[in-house]
């Protein structure tokens, strides 16, 4: 083979190759990830939440729907969703079944815009513009799956509060609706969190820095949100190449401080940005970025106040 040839032809063989384990094996690589989060208060016992975002299902997706339903095994105390969860008309009967055992726990969840409406093809160039317009598909049967899971127990948090009482912990939730589609309204759920909880928890599904600063600034212990998928396509040594939201590279997955503590809320602000479960069915691809669930154990923060 000619030189000048070679290296075309090498370049070409490693990108389909790329491209084949992207999509046909990294996909479904479902991995669960694991933190400890201090924010309970001293000599609390701990308390394991699981955190799922962005399943965006398919009826046809049942390797995954098995996958998300054996999470159940793990017990966790707690089950929190935030959001984009389907991914066709038809998905909402999957989507169940693979919450089904974990809808029997207490949860509390947020919707997304994948929820509410249908994924479209989209020029992958157009997530390297922040002003780069919405565009919705057709209308999915979100409410079918809100009431669904409501009608289990769980806390829908749309815009609004909630407490409950897990395994002797005390929780109070704030949640807002996507501000991706600036369907977010703060204000509803604006003020001191509860003192009176060992944990308060915010949840959001795109993570935008005006509303981590308000959650902050209310003193909210825990913020979960999703959407960012990570980066999806992740360079190696590099990173995301976009957030797809407002929040930097660098916290566009896993735990990260958004707050330092103070003496007026000793536990700062902690954020968890799941790169959740799935991708949309006309970009079928991750990278460096495997789907993802995270099983998150709150424990006992330190009892010595901040410096």
């Amino acid at each position: 083979m000619r030189a000048t040839t070679a290296v075309p032809t090498a370049v070409l063989a490693t990108g389909a190759a790329t491209v084949a384990y992207a999509s046909l094996i990294e996909r479904t690589r479902w991995t669960l990830r694991r933190f400890d989060v201090p924010v309970l208060p001293p000599g609390s016992a701990p308390l394991r939440v699981l955190h799922l975002s962005d399943l965006h299902m398919t009826a046809g997706q049942r390797g995954k729907q098995e996958w998300v339903a054996g999470l159940a095994d793990l017990q966790p105390d707690l089950v929190v969703d935030t959001g984009d969860n389907l991914a066709g008309m038809d998905a909402v009967p999957g989507t169940l079944r693979a919450l089904e055992p974990l809808l029997a726990l207490p949860g509390a969840f947020v919707l997304a815009s994948n929820d509410y409406y249908a994924p479209r093809p989209k020029n992958p160039l157009k997530y390297f513009k922040t002003d780069h317009k919405r565009v919705h598909g057709d209308p999915l049967p979100w409410r079918d799956l809100r009431d669904a899971m409501a009608g289990r127990g769980w806390l829908d948090l749309t815009n609004t509060t909630g407490t409950l009482t897990v395994a002797g912990t005390r929780i109070a939730f704030a949640g807002v609706d996507d501000p991706h589609l600036q369907l977010d309204r703060y204000d509803d759920v604006a003020g001191p969190a509860d003192p009176a909880a060992d944990v308060r928890i915010g949840l959001v599904h795109s993570p935008e820095p005006r509303v981590l600063d308000r959650f902050a600034a209310d003193g909210h212990d825990l913020v979960l949100a999703g959407h960012t998928h990570g980066g999806q396509l992740r360079v190696p040594f590099y990173g995301a190449l976009v957030t797809n939201c407002g929040i930097d590279r660098q916290r566009v997955r896993w735990l990260h401080r958004w707050a330092e503590p103070t003496a007026a809320h000793p536990t700062g602000t902690w954020l968890h940005v799941s790169a959740g479960l799935g991708t949309s069915p006309y970009a079928p691809y991750r990278l460096a970025c495997p789907p993802e669930a995270t099983l998150l154990t709150l424990t006992a923060r330190d009892a010595r106040p901040p410096a």
